[in-house]
């Protein structure tokens, strides 16, 4: 599903799709269908992949170069450092690469032909690589998935998020600077609570 509206009644709703604020929005149709509240087979898939995992956790932003990437792996790193734990940082990968003997590292670069490559794919090509990430990676017993998101608020959030909760997210950190876009980290947070997310 495509970015959803702020006053959204939600897919399983009797109004869903029906509603005043549903006009306009790009679910409008899947959701007066039914079909939005149909839950996704991979959920329960990814829940039984990710029983490997101890720990999930997100790092958000509200917009680019705020540092979230930097932190992700500051905080990897620190994760790492406690000698019986195991680490993977996610932030849009594939196959594992260890860059320390407890540090795994996944990345969508991994499957480019270039690094200069630019990677633009829509809705449904990025739902199916998030999905392939939790469900299809060999993720073994590890103590920390620390999953870093794209900036902004986008369906990749939402994917992410519907993907895991069955599988319990640990929290999320949403990392910003002092600026106007409070407001985009604002809008975050606030999704991040209408999802349960800790």
């Amino acid at each position: 599903m495509e970015e959803v509206p702020h006053d959204c009644p939600g897919a399983d709703s009797a109004q869903a799709g029906r509603g005043a604020s549903c006009q306009g929005c790009p679910n409008q149709r899947l959701c007066a269908s039914g079909a939005g509240a149909t839950p996704d087979p991979a959920i329960e898939e990814i829940k039984e992949k990710m029983k490997t995992v101890k720990h999930k956790i997100l790092v958000l932003s509200g917009k680019g170069g705020v540092g979230k990437s930097t932190f992700s792996a500051h905080l990897a790193h620190g994760l790492a450092e406690d000698e019986n734990t195991q680490v993977h940082q996610s932030g849009s990968g594939w196959s594992p690469v260890y860059v320390e003997d407890n540090l795994g590292v996944m990345s969508v670069g991994f499957l480019l032909s270039s690094p200069d490559d630019a990677v633009i794919w829509r809705g449904p090509k990025k739902n199916g690589m998030i999905k392939q990430f939790l469900r299809d990676v060999d993720w073994g017993e590890v103590d920390y998935l620390i999953v870093d998101t794209p900036p902004g608020t986008s369906d990749e959030h939402l994917s992410v998020v519907q993907y895991l909760t069955a599988a319990h997210i640990d929290g999320a950190v949403i990392i910003t600077t002092p600026q106007e876009s409070k407001s985009s980290v604002i809008s975050i947070s606030q999704k991040k609570r209408t999802s349960s997310v800790p």
